[in-house]
């Protein structure tokens, strides 16, 4: 059975400095019209920052759309024609201070396929060397180093819990026990 939706037209709703919102009216499998609205994203890469000693560079900050802080993994988008790999050594470096000497890609995943084409791009840095941090414009946020067993500990009773950092460390601990393609 084909599932494709064909898009007949698309509008472009709204368009913010940094995202996209579109309404396409499609031709759905059966023949009949639906609307699907959804957001363009740039792409963002995620780091899972190991410390030699076995800890996790993470990050306390507040989140606007969620109204609470969250600890979660480091990350940020990709800008326009910017290497992911690339993008991931700014995003480390700019919001904790730390370049890595080891950068291994882990995967991409979807977070928002119901509303959104968002990829994120999920690397493992270690090696790391400390300096200082170069934070964005209207960025603020709390550096932490945890042991990674209390931040596995800390996704298991809802501490962590944003979908991103969650699919970061499930990925990690795969390849730590060289369970993932190309784990060391």
């Amino acid at each position: 059975m084909d599932l494709t939706e064909k898009t007949i037209d698309s509008q472009l709703v709204f368009e913010g400095g940094f995202l996209k919102v579109r309404r396409d009216r499609i031709r759905l499998p059966d023949g009949s019209e639906s609307w699907r609205e959804y957001i363009r994203h740039p792409g963002a890469v995620a780091v899972l920052a190991l410390t030699d000693d076995g800890r996790l560079v993470m990050e306390r900050q507040y989140r606007y759309p969620a109204g609470r802080e969250f600890l979660e993994i480091p990350a940020g988008k990709l800008d326009p024609g910017e290497a992911r790999e690339q993008c991931a050594r700014r995003e480390l470096m700019e919001e904790t201070g730390y370049s890595a000497r080891e950068w291994t890609f882990l995967g991409t995943a979807h977070p928002c396929i119901g509303y959104a084409d968002e990829q994120i791009h999920y690397f493992l840095a270690r090696g790391l060397t400390l300096s200082e941090r170069q934070l964005d414009h209207g960025e603020f946020l709390e550096v932490v180093t945890l042991p990674l067993t209390e931040v596995i500990a800390r996704t298991l009773n809802g501490a962590i819990c944003d979908s991103k950092s969650l699919v970061g460390l499930y990925w990690l601990q795969a390849h730590l026990e060289g369970r993932m393609p190309g784990a060391v």
